[in-house]
């Protein structure tokens, strides 16, 4: 079967396209990757307009449910290459091609870690990047949190409901996060210390995390004993298919788009976070929104091109 649309990715901007795609009836396919995307761990969401409150894996799960009920069409899989073909373009997972029209990069972004040693060693044993996921596991416990923009604080303050105390590591000289979320954290008193200007130099701990070393002294010794430590320090562009399409990007890496979300390569859009079009201002708001006009493009490159 030849698609119209395949889109690459399944998180708020992949399935909004999905649902705009089969709004202009285009035969549409989704291959997942890794199913939802950051908003899938992002815990609560309290700021997209018409919803109150709701957990970000379920906020996914329902986008799921709403571009399956209209007819779009859910693979899970990785998508290894796109090729340009005599009728559009060959998508390549690891088990299978498809054939498309058109193509919607929806790839967003991928957590930037420290880069210290023995940090790949230690996920899961101590180190983590996903509060919401593992936060749960450290009731009663001591916890750093290691970054200081907005979603750092989120994490703090998620982190609150369960560990004994949490220590946030800002490498800044201070922490810039919504006010909203500023005032929660700091309604919680002594059991939040924030440590600025300060790095993470070094993880101690063969099997487990036992402490880490900072940058300078915080109450005269650079050694803080920790059950664990989660890292919060902002995102990367995915690149996957920049060099193999030939996708012009900005200086940081951003796949370059115009104003309909058409990349460079004719037959190929981008949306999402993995885009220049926001600048650095990512929300599942935005991405929304630009998988849905990522989608109207693609439907009329399919009308003007049959």
């Amino acid at each position: 079967m030849k698609y119209d649309v395949i889109i690459v990715g399944s998180g708020a901007a992949g399935l909004s396209a999905a649902l705009y795609a089969r709004r202009y009836k285009m035969e549409t396919l989704v291959i997942a990757g890794e199913f939802g995307g950051e908003t899938s761990t992002a815990g609560k969401i309290e700021n997209y307009p018409g919803i109150i409150t709701i957990d970000g894996g379920d906020f996914m799960l329902t986008m799921k449910k709403q571009v399956e009920l209209i007819g779009a069409e859910l693979k899970e899989g990785r998508v290894v290459s796109i090729e340009k073909s005599s009728t559009g373009f060959a998508v390549k997972t690891e088990k299978e091609t498809f054939e498309t029209k058109t193509v919607i990069l929806a790839t967003g972004s991928r957590r930037r870690h420290l880069g210290l040693p023995n940090e790949k060693e230690l996920v899961g044993k101590g180190v983590h990047y996903c509060w919401t996921c593992d936060g749960p596991l450290y009731g009663g416990k001591k916890v750093a949190m290691v970054g200081g923009g907005d979603s750092s604080v989120k994490g703090v303050n998620f982190l609150a409901e369960y560990a004994e105390k949490i220590y946030l590591i800002v490498r800044n000289k201070e922490v810039v996060a919504e006010p909203i979320n500023l005032e929660q954290m700091k309604k919680l008193g002594d059991k939040v210390e924030v440590l600025l200007e300060t790095e993470v130099k070094e993880l101690v701990g063969d099997k487990q995390l036992e402490k880490i070393i900072l940058s300078k002294a915080h109450k005269g010794s650079q050694e803080l004993v920790l059950d664990g430590m989660f890292i919060e320090i902002g995102y990367d562009p995915d690149q996957t298919f920049v060099q193999q399409l030939g996708l012009q990007t900005d200086e940081a890496g951003y796949t370059k788009v115009d104003n309909m979300m058409r990349t460079n390569i004719p037959g190929i859009f981008s949306a999402g976070d993995s885009t220049n079009h926001f600048g650095r201002f990512k929300q599942d708001i935005t991405a929304a929104a630009l998988g849905a006009v990522a989608a109207t493009s693609a439907y009329e490159y399919n009308q003007v091109t049959q």
